[in-house]
């Protein structure tokens, strides 16, 4: 290991994770992997959960990225993050740009059919039912003016 170089980027799924990271870590910087899928992808290949994912060979890395593209079929349904697709009615879990994608997707169809969750969107208010008399304001404040 004292011989061999750290790689400081390491590429997988078109991110670039944080070479000095462990492995269950760094895979969390993929959009769509937390702690707890990134776990399940490492313990699916057998490679070390706390070994630096910079020294890892390029063999190893090559078998991540595998695996993160098939990893869907492993998890429980409950685990998947876009369950019940609203187009396909299928269970999927969705990562990198495709989360961001799909979500302006979703934003566009509820401003589209005017739903109210659309309309608060599109005006950039609260959505969601909280309070919008003293909080959320943006702009120029709203205060009170000492006289000269």
């Amino acid at each position: 290991m004292a011989d061999e170089e750290i790689r400081h980027l390491v590429r997988i799924m078109n991110t670039d994770l944080q070479g000095k990271k462990p492995v269950k870590y760094a895979l969390t910087g993929i959009r769509g992997i937390g702690l707890r899928t990134s776990r399940v992808i490492v313990d699916s290949t057998g490679i070390d959960p706390n070994a630096v994912i910079g020294f890892l060979s390029d063999e190893d890395i090559q078998k991540l990225d595998s695996t993160i593209d098939q990893f869907e079929e492993q998890l429980p349904k409950w685990m998947l993050n876009r369950q019940f697709d609203p187009i396909s009615g299928e269970n999927k879990h969705l990562l990198g740009q495709d989360i961001i994608l799909t979500l302006k997707e979703d934003l566009n169809d509820l401003k589209k059919s005017r739903a109210y969750r659309g309309l608060r969107h599109e005006r950039g208010l609260k959505v969601r039912g909280q309070r919008t008399k003293s909080t959320g304001r943006r702009g120029s404040t709203i205060g009170v003016r000492k006289k000269k």
